[in-house]
């Protein structure tokens, strides 16, 4: 892109100042440099490849919540056939039925294998293989009459449980499958150790489509190879270092599973992005050189600092301002999710201004090498630019109006926008934890794959509780019972109601008198010290449907009653309970998110812009397009308009922690495209005062470059919606569109046509009242399209802000 040099050059540009000696230092170190960076490589993708192995499932637990302390609860208070990790075996024998000899002999195998499995280190089970009464195993026992439960206890932590269990269930699939056997491990630890191979599945794939798109554009915009070849590698290297570092912060934090996609897929498009601004202003500035001599390579190098590398320092801190506004939100999965953006996006800056011009000293003409077709005429594809801006601003009013519908109809779907928790059904329906837990849905109750977990605790044994204390708690369990919505409760009650009718709670320290099935029901619903009870209420829909959000408001309401009634601690947890929870604290700290946001970026976009009313536009127009993103994701995901078509999973929500993480990361991607299009429209009208003028000619500049890299990160985003887990594909998806949105309708219709209707108050800043810009050449003012308040330089040099590539 020619970035026209022919203009004259800022006093500026003189050899001085930290670009001019950063130049020098990597142009006279640049070997010694390059093999550092090499090293640095090869580190950190030793430490990158062992990242997968140290990612968490977890991070969906809401500091201080009730599901947080239930969960913690069960995984220590000594609950047999529960542990450390709880899994819940589903077997489906597709021969044979309950009653028969085979059913008995092929579950016991298959549970059996389960159990004896050395790598699961299973403690207690309790289910169908472990009661022998009828009446009691028929709890465990399917609709289908061929689907039987065993639940497992593991002294396994999370993070262990979820690397091992996916390879335990390969070995049972290849055991027990060709023999009409199906043998699924359900549980927390099961579904992320699935969703963390996904992920890396996903990442490979992504990377294996990706690498070749963003290739063949690098080589449409540059037309070399060796430019295509250093913008991919600086990429690359970000990603890498990103994964490197996250490795060892992985050690000693839990990091969620997600951060790997976010990082890789951030990562690459604003990498390629920044190096790709870089690399066309170096190729520029060394072709107005007219010299291939080292010091010309480096005085084009300093120029390229100076105002790209400027451009990319203000943009990457921009990112990295906005996205550090997520760490607001207290839920561990995503601070994640913002520790990756951030990490990735800060390597990316630092490799653009820093190692990127170690290559191209390295380089330095050989940049053109490998020519690909003919050369653009710039100058032509200027002129086009030009005169399409010209046109929108012929008829500002008529454009801005058909802009702003287009984007508003958009975003009238985001009125209905729902999210959900992830759970099961974020993996494929034909792995074998989602295979399990539908056998489950299906065969025992939608309710009973995610029942809510009642955790009933005292100070003493229950049995030492006064009688009316005791009687207060069966009528806690019998008004559950009673709930709408509830369709059963399983718990010890019942049980102990059969040992002991007139006071069922009064349970005898030493149980080795009771009979068997009775010792290990009440030793998987009540603790090892007899303190804590668990109470399971299992509802007649999906755990994150409304009727069960509304039994579990219900639930919690009783549990208030009970706690207020006596010295019992009540806790509500579950699936229903956790995602309620999570989704509480997204949503207390959406606004609280956006505000802070809004306000670091407004401040430094007038900072950068020294305008009043150039930040407050720019970011009505990406709350827009943020809301215009959000509307076409809910006709996809929730709709499902054309989900199937383009092979997405459509579940009838978002993720929940999609739209809070959206808005982050489009308001930063969109300000990147709004700081380089306007650094140079401001820097052309501080030297010539025509409004008009420097938005035709900005863009002009700019947009041929902008729009090349708006392909790209589509290219990026794209490859990760198609290949990723449904909350990867709504993030990728709803990047893709916005970035779209951004390059096409907002680029070439609203900000033209804003910024010719606004005209002299595009520049305007209170307090500050200067003589217009002066037309160059003639010493007179720029008349009355410059305002009065915009500083007047003695050249472009004086012109403070970064500038554009």
């Amino acid at each position: 892109m020619n970035l026209r040099n022919d203009r004259p050059r800022p006093e500026g540009h003189r050899r001085s100042g930290v670009p001019t000696r950063l130049a020098r230092l990597t142009g006279r170190h640049r070997r010694p440099l390059a093999a550092v960076w090499l090293l640095l490589l090869v580190v950190a993708g030793v430490q990158a490849f062992t990242l997968p192995g140290l990612l968490s499932g977890g991070g969906w637990y809401a500091a201080g919540s009730g599901s947080a302390e239930a969960a913690a609860r069960l995984a220590d208070d000594g609950f047999e056939g529960r542990g450390a990790t709880s899994v819940t075996v589903v077997i489906t024998d597709h021969r044979h039925r309950s009653g028969e000899p085979q059913f008995e002999a092929r579950v016991g195998e298959a549970a059996d294998a389960v159990l004896r499995d050395d790598r699961l280190r299973a403690s207690e089970s309790y289910g169908w293989t472990t009661l022998t009464d009828e009446e009691n195993r028929g709890a465990f026992l399917g609709e289908d009459g061929r689907t039987a439960l065993v639940r497992v206890g593991s002294d396994l932590d999370d993070g262990t449980a979820r690397r091992v269990l996916p390879d335990i269930q390969e070995r049972l699939d290849a055991r027990f499958g060709p023999e009409e056997l199906d043998v699924s491990l359900v549980s927390q630890a099961a579904l992320w150790g699935e969703v963390n191979h996904l992920s890396e599945r996903g990442l490979i794939l992504a990377k294996v489509v990706t690498l070749p798109i963003i290739l063949l554009v690098l080589l449409l915009i540059f037309r070399s190879v060796a430019a295509a070849l250093a913008t991919l590698l600086v990429g690359v290297t970000a990603v890498v270092f990103a994964f490197g570092l996250l490795a060892v912060v992985a050690r000693q934090v839990e990091l969620s599973v997600f951060v790997q996609s976010a990082a890789a897929m951030l990562g690459l498009g604003v990498g390629v992005d920044y190096s790709l601004f870089m690399i066309m202003r170096f190729k520029d500035e060394l072709r107005a050189e007219g010299d291939s001599s080292r010091e010309a390579v480096e005085r084009a190098m300093a120029r390229t600092l100076r105002t790209s590398g400027e451009t990319v320092l203000a943009s990457g801190l921009t990112i990295v301002a906005a996205m550090s506004t997520l760490f607001l939100v207290d839920l561990g999965v995503i601070r994640s999710m913002a520790l990756g953006a951030v990490v990735v996006v800060a390597l990316a800056v630092l490799i653009s201004v820093l190692l990127l011009p170690v290559l191209l000293h390295i380089l330095g003409p050989r940049i053109e090498w490998g020519r690909v077709g003919r050369p653009r005429d710039a100058s032509d594809r200027g002129e086009r630019w030009t005169r399409v801006t010209r046109r929108v601003m012929a008829r500002p009013v008529l454009f801005l109006a058909v802009g702003v519908g287009a984007m508003v109809v958009l975003a009238l779907p985001a009125l209905r926008l729902e999210t959900f928790t992830p759970d099961a059904r974020v993996v494929p329906s034909d792995t074998a934890v989602r295979q399990g837990y539908d056998t489950a849905r299906d065969a025992f109750g939608v309710g009973s794959a995610a029942p809510l977990q009642v955790v009933v605790s005292a100070p003493d044994p229950v049995q030492e509780m006064p009688p009316a204390a005791r009687a207060a708690l069966l009528e806690f369990h019998d008004a559950l019972d009673a709930l709408p919505g509830t369709v059963r409760v399983d718990s010890a009650i019942a049980t102990l109601r059969a040992v002991n009718p007139q006071d069922p709670l009064l349970v005898p320290a030493d149980t080795g008198a009771l009979p068997g099935d009775a010792r290990a029901t009440i030793g998987h619903f009540v603790s090892a010290d007899g303190t804590t009870l668990l109470i399971e209420v299992v509802g007649d829909d999906t755990a994150s449907s409304e009727a069960v959000q509304r039994l579990l408001e219900e639930v919690r309401a009783e549990a208030e009653l009970l706690a207020a009634a006596g010295d019992w601690r009540v806790v509500v947890g579950g699936e229903t309970a956790e995602g309620v929870d999570a989704n509480k604290v997204i949503e207390d700290a959406l606004l609280p998110v956006i505000a802070t946001m809004l306000a670091v970026i407004y401040l430094l976009l007038l900072f950068t812009f020294r305008s009043l009313f150039l930040p407050l536009k720019a970011i009505a127009i990406n709350l827009l397009s943020v809301s215009a993103t959000y509307g076409v994701l809910v006709l996809v995901f929730q709709d499902g308009w054309l989900s199937g078509p383009l092979g997405l999973d459509a579940d009838g929500r978002l993720t929940n922690f999609v739209p809070v993480l959206l808005v982050t990361l489009l308001f930063s991607l969109s300000t990147d495209y709004e700081v380089f299009l306007l650094s140079r429209v401001r820097e052309d009208y501080l030297a010539t005062g025509d409004n008009t003028g420097s938005v035709a000619r900005g863009m002009a500049d700019t947009m041929p470059l902008i729009s090349g890299a708006a392909v790209l990160m589509v290219a990026v985003f794209s490859a990760f919606a198609f290949t990723g887990i449904i909350p990867i594909q709504q993030l990728g998806l709803g990047m893709a569109l916005a970035i779209a949105l951004d390059a096409t309708v907002i680029r070439l219709l609203i900000v033209p046509a804003s910024m010719r209707l606004m005209s002299r108050w595009n520049w305007w800043l209170p307090f500050r009242r200067h003589d217009p810009p002066a037309v160059p050449g003639t010493g007179a003012p720029a008349g009355p399209t410059g305002p009065p308040d915009v500083p007047q330089p003695a050249s472009t040099a004086t012109a403070k802000g970064p500038h554009p590539s």
